[in-house]
């Protein structure tokens, strides 16, 4: 049977190569490479039992759990489509994702389904229901619990042959309205964003060619992300791809010291973040010197800005460490690594094919804005919405096909590439652009500051003027005089925050991202 880049296939080719390696490690679960892919077969089987037909829709709403994983692959096996769920969700956010992605089964923990059971009669297509088990006693009626369902099905191959053109789905967070389903061929997906079989060089030119990593010395990637996120989820498959033995941190809240002993437990060698959100909390519990960091050889993070003043923290007591910052978003996958900036501003050394462009589709030249915009493996779109495909993917004079998300950028003379944020969020303060994410940036690395979220507020004079609402460390305290001194020589005058508002806690959306409505709501 030929091979492709369908994911089921690339880690089968994996298995059989290398059968007792170490792949997944999730609390007390463990699986080698050959058990992974015979679970993975299971719950394939299943949902074909079940009548899951290729290119129909699998949701996935779990915790970080070894499960997680093994459903996914399960439903590229028999060429179904996962869509991962967000666990934060409500019943509204749910239903929207379950309805506009036709979701026709769903494996999910029994405590999450709960949420499902108040709005599964408005999901007509939604037709079977398998249940992990999570201790809770939630009655989900007319479901299949999943260990049931993997003992019940044949272990073994027999599934029709799969394509590179299979499809992968990732909502996206949505920072204006509900989220949406962007669409990728598994080849796209594959080299884009799951690292190309070659995390740190040349891509694989074959699907077979994938085998060798199952020679390489094993590594292991301890993924404090969530694998229903983007970030979370590419770092756990460009490990697996790559050979590597990935470990999920599965408590539900992240705890640094929690990370820090199964770090130490499993031998880590990269440590994946989610931005400052975890990387402050590691640097001070790695400070306390309780922990050993011996095997820690590069900190990976994604999802959210890691600051220099954040770096800054672990190297003091972590010199050798290598960051992998990347930028990357639902709609371009994975962009390339952030390079030092000392003015406070996201900087990155994309990839080839990405770059900035003007609203011709034409390169903008160096120190101007444009949109960052990436060609070659992109989203075939946005699923069910044409409308919103038209307005991010565009096909330039020349026949390049470009995804441009809306961020903003500008290109550097050295090639690098300054992300300023995205548009929709522009703040115009006396006909001067404000991007927030830049002045977020600016004032996390004041050592005072948790966290922050900034917005434009209606000004009588300047139309907009900039306004910060910030989370103080524990114990510390900021004053609005205190901030803008900090900022004063890494940002001009204008993007100085001109209104401040101290919380407890700083609020974000159901996928971790700066909520800006709330903030905007803070200061009403």
């Amino acid at each position: 049977m030929a091979r492709s880049y369908n994911l089921a296939d690339l880690l089968e080719i994996l298995a059989a190569a290398g059968p007792e390696r170490p792949a997944l490690v999730a609390g007390p679960e463990r699986r080698t490479y050959a058990q992974l892919d015979e679970r993975a077969s299971r719950v394939g089987h299943h949902l074909a039992g079940a009548g899951v037909r290729p290119g129909e829709h699998v949701a996935i709403l779990a915790y970080n759990r070894a499960e997680w994983v093994e459903a996914m692959i399960g439903a590229f096996k028999v060429r179904a489509v996962p869509v991962p769920v967000n666990y934060r969700y409500v019943a509204g956010e749910l239903h929207h994702v379950l309805s506009d992605s036709d979701s026709v089964a769903l494996i999910g923990e029994r405590s999450l389904l709960e949420k499902v059971e108040e709005i599964r009669g408005d999901l007509p297509k939604l037709r079977h229901v398998v249940v992990l088990e999570d201790g809770s006693s939630a009655d989900i009626p007319d479901a299949v619990r999943y260990e049931d369902a993997l003992a019940a099905a044949a272990s073994g191959d027999g599934f029709p042959e799969r394509s590179s053109d299979d499809r992968y789905i990732m909502y996206t967070g949505g920072t204006t309205g509900y989220p949406k389903g962007v669409e990728w061929r598994c080849e796209d997906i594959f080299f884009g964003a799951l690292g190309g079989g070659n995390v740190l060089g040349d891509p694989i030119t074959s699907p077979e060619a994938i085998a060798a990593n199952a020679e390489q010395p094993p590594m292991a990637v301890l993924d404090c992300a969530p694998v229903m996120h983007g970030a979370g989820q590419w770092v756990a498959f460009m490990g697996l791809f790559s050979g590597a033995k990935v470990v999920l941190y599965t408590d539900h809240a992240f705890d640094a010291g929690t990370a820090l002993t199964l770090l130490a437990e499993e031998q880590a060698n990269v440590m994946m973040l989610v931005g400052d959100v975890m990387a402050r909390p590691v640097a001070k519990a790695v400070a306390t010197g309780e922990y050993d960091t011996s095997s820690l050889m590069a900190i990976a993070s994604g999802g959210a800005p890691l600051t220099e003043g954040a770096k800054s923290a672990l190297r003091e007591h972590l010199p050798n460490i290598m960051f992998l910052d990347n930028y990357g978003a639902s709609e371009t996958g994975a962009c390339g690594p952030s390079v030092d900036a000392k003015e406070g501003t996201a900087r990155f050394m994309m990839r080839p094919g990405i770059t900035v462009l003007d609203d011709d589709l034409k390169v903008v030249a160096p120190g101007q804005i444009g949109k960052l915009a990436r060609s070659g493996n992109i989203p075939i779109g946005y699923y069910n919405d044409p409308a919103k495909t038209a307005s991010t993917f565009f096909t330039d004079a020349g026949g390049t096909r470009w995804s441009i998300p809306g961020d903003f950028a500008s290109l550097e003379e050295d090639g690098t590439i300054t992300l300023l944020g995205r548009g929709s969020l522009m703040i115009n303060t006396g006909g001067e652009k404000v991007y927030p994410e830049e002045v977020e940036v600016a004032l996390k690395d004041h050592p005072d500051v948790y966290d922050v979220v900034v917005v434009g507020l209606p000004d009588e004079r300047f139309g907009q003027r900039v306004a910060a609402v910030v989370a103080p460390r524990p114990g510390a305290a900021v004053t609005l005089e205190e901030l803008t001194e900090h900022c004063r020589g890494r940002l001009a005058g204008y993007k100085l925050p001109r209104e401040l508002k101290v919380v407890d806690e700083v609020q974000r959306t159901a996928v971790g991202k700066s909520d800006y409505k709330w903030a905007k709501s803070v200061f009403a």
